[in-house]
């Protein structure tokens, strides 16, 4: 009698167990609204939303299924909502580092997206502390992290609402909602320097740290960025001398002769780069020469572009660059005779194409450069 009692109390313990979690499980079934994720890099920033995309069905939207204003939506803990930017969850707007809104600064982290659209022109995003509930039913004004007030514009039909960002350089992103004919538009920006070298200095402390290219390019983005100086320096440095590595490379000196100029020491500057050409390839002389062209030291770039005719003679493409030289300096007869020899040891077709275009140019007498 025992046995069958506990047998019996086991299935009935089962089955509570099963109908319990059925209860708690929900299918996975596709929404009307479906849901939606869109990512933007900035630097090493990654701007990601996530939302779900309602479409405008013949509905009229503005100030009817999005009303005007703060609204009381007659369900959760929240007087008066703004509006959830999306349908369904929350929107959730996600930044891995910290960034400015519309100018303002907002930390890096995840946040609620929410959005008070008003007649006219203007609207306010909202950035919320609180991500997880659902829509803005429970919206709390207090778990505001940043509030901004931004320009709408008028756009062309958006059947399906869009989150989408345009305006993207090396600094910042415009993050866009559009639906129906109304867009707005959020500004994002990044102070790619500071974000990249705080990761540089984190990145040298582990597996990066332990290669000599690291620390030549952490110099070299620093030196290019506005970076400090003296930090620039003491990375080239550990490329050049480190503890687990000592290799001087044209490379490495360059990056250290161009740290050297920009401190205002030439001399040391020029002098380390006499000591770099005997290390580089002749495609890396010839790139410093151009670099020097770009710089308008035509007489320094033509030396250059000598040294590397004679330590590479005869090889592709060191006539070029004497061509590229002496056009520089307005000197057309020379720059059409090495033109004319660089043409015969010209590699590939695409270098003897790109070679006769600018034939014809000196023999316009234009400049190649």
């Amino acid at each position: 009698m025992k046995k069958v009692y506990a047998k019996n109390l086991l299935m009935v313990s089962l089955c509570l167990l099963f109908f319990s979690t059925e209860a708690m499980a929900q299918l996975d079934l596709p929404r009307g609204s479906q849901k939606a994720k869109v990512s933007q890099r900035v630097g090493i920033t990654d701007i990601t939303i996530v939302y779900s995309r309602p479409s405008v069905n013949d509905r009229e939207i503005w100030g009817q299924l999005v009303p005007y204003g703060m609204n009381n939506l007659g369900f959760g803990t929240a007087k008066e909502s703004p509006w959830r930017a999306g349908a369904n969850e929350n929107t959730i707007i996600k930044f891995t580092h910290d960034v400015k809104i519309e100018g303002q600064p907002l930390a890096a982290g995840k946040y609620g997206l929410h959005m008070v659209v008003n007649e006219g022109d203007k609207a306010t995003v909202i950035f919320s502390k609180n991500h997880g509930a659902w829509g803005s039913y429970f919206y709390d004004p207090a778990e505001d992290a940043l509030k901004v007030e931004v320009t709408t514009s008028e756009v062309p039909h958006t059947e399906q609402l869009t989150y989408l960002f345009n305006g993207v350089d090396a600094t910042s992103a415009v993050a866009s909602l559009n639906w129906e004919k109304k867009q707005i538009p959020f500004k994002v920006e990044v102070d790619v320097t500071d974000v990249v070298l705080a990761d540089v200095r984190q990145k040298l402390q582990t597996q990066p740290g332990f290669t000599r290219q690291s620390w030549e390019q952490a110099a070299n983005f620093a030196l290019n960025n506005d970076g400090d100086l003296d930090e620039a320096m003491a990375w080239v440095d550990a490329a050049i001398s480190g503890q687990f590595f000592s290799q001087k490379t044209f490379n490495n000196l360059g990056i250290k002769s161009r740290i050297l100029a920009k401190q205002g020491k030439t001399a040391e500057a020029e002098a380390l780069m006499q000591e770099a050409l005997p290390l580089g390839t002749v495609f890396q002389v010839h790139g410093y020469g151009r670099q020097l062209i770009g710089q308008g030291q035509t007489d320094k770039a033509l030396e250059i572009f000598k040294w590397n005719a004679k330590a590479h003679k005869d090889t592709w493409p060191v006539n070029y660059g004497l061509a590229r030289a002496y056009s520089a300096k307005g000197d057309n007869k020379s720059a059409l005779k090495y033109l004319k020899l660089a043409l015969n040891n010209a590699p590939a077709q695409v270098n003897k194409d790109r070679v006769a275009a600018n034939i014809a140019k000196v023999e316009k007498g234009e400049a190649i450069n």
